[in-house]
């Protein structure tokens, strides 16, 4: 299994729009293969600072949703919204 943290910073004011947004990010990716599970969370010093930490059963599974065109409509969607690009980090236990 490994885990994919996503570092993103949501433009001032437009919270909002990315909690819509971001929606239906979670109803594409829980169709995706190999996803386990997921959870979001918000720096409680800078509350536009969110991690999504995503489990998966493998890289491949991970880069294929990655490059899916269910993802790329999903960003397409929560780009506008981002002050500044997502960082993504895969993560495993060694």
């Amino acid at each position: 299994m490994i885990k994919v943290i996503i570092e993103r910073n949501i433009a001032e004011g437009l919270e909002l729009n990315y909690l819509d947004a971001i929606r239906a990010t979670l109803h594409a990716v829980m169709e995706a293969p190999g996803y386990i599970s997921s959870e979001s969370l918000t720096d409680v010093h800078k509350t536009n600072h969110r991690l999504i930490i995503t489990n998966w059963r493998s890289v491949q599974a991970w880069e294929k949703w990655h490059s899916s065109p269910e993802r790329k409509a999903a960003i397409a969607e929560i780009a506008p919204i981002l002050d500044g690009d997502e960082k993504i980090t895969v993560t495993e236990a060694r």
